[in-house]
């Protein structure tokens, strides 16, 4: 099951922030959460701990149930090249990832929402399925309809967008519209994860 409780706990049991509003949180309170979270040393954590850390910062980092990560897992090891860059790459490719690394939406639960709430669209037409893969070529938008509400008012104004852009999107903020201009690559991805050690959980 997807994590639906305080996100910001999520940053602090992970030991970095995983969203922009994590992150003056994290900095006034960078140990886990809990009672005893202060007297917790990450350092003493055992070789399975670690790798379980990592999956499940790659997991909360993109919003995912462990079952989709599972069904990512098998896709990249059916794919060629390096099976923990290759599943870094698929997360990133859904496109409620997209939406959130476009600067369309602050974070990746709000990202996940605009999706289910239909006001995102793919080469014009509505898709409202967070986990869709989006292809080169493809272009994101949002709906028409959808356009005069504030987020995406601020979004159109690059409220939500990063200094730099990540380069296989061509992002137009002010048209509230994006294309994926190449597939992208593990180095481009700005994750705070160690995938070889996601990989090592999974090869166990």
């Amino acid at each position: 099951m997807r994590y639906t409780g305080p996100k910001v706990r999520l940053s602090r049991r992970a030991g970095v922030p995983l969203t922009r509003k994590a992150v003056r949180y994290f900095e006034e309170r960078p140990y886990p959460p809990g009672e005893h979270g202060r007297k917790t040393n990450r350092r003493q954590t055992g070789d399975y701990g670690l790798r379980l850390m990592e999956k499940q910062k790659l997991r909360w980092y993109y919003d995912v149930s462990e079952r989709q990560m599972r069904r990512y897992w098998d896709m990249a090891l059916r794919s060629p090249g390096r099976s923990g860059a290759e599943l870094v790459v698929l997360l990133e490719s859904r496109l409620a990832s997209l939406v959130l690394r476009a600067g369309f939406a602050p974070s990746i639960y709000a990202a996940r929402q605009y999706v289910t709430h239909g006001h995102i669209t793919v080469d014009g037409r509505k898709v409202d399925i967070p986990s869709y893969l989006v292809k080169p070529g493809q272009v994101i938008g949002v709906r028409e309809r959808s356009r005069a509400m504030q987020p995406f008012v601020a979004a159109a104004e690059g409220t939500y967008a990063d200094e730099l852009t990540a380069p296989y999107l061509a992002v137009e903020h002010g048209d509230l519209r994006f294309t994926v201009v190449s597939r992208p690559a593990r180095e481009q991805i700005a994750v705070p994860v160690d995938e070889q050690l996601v990989v090592e959980f999974y090869s166990r």
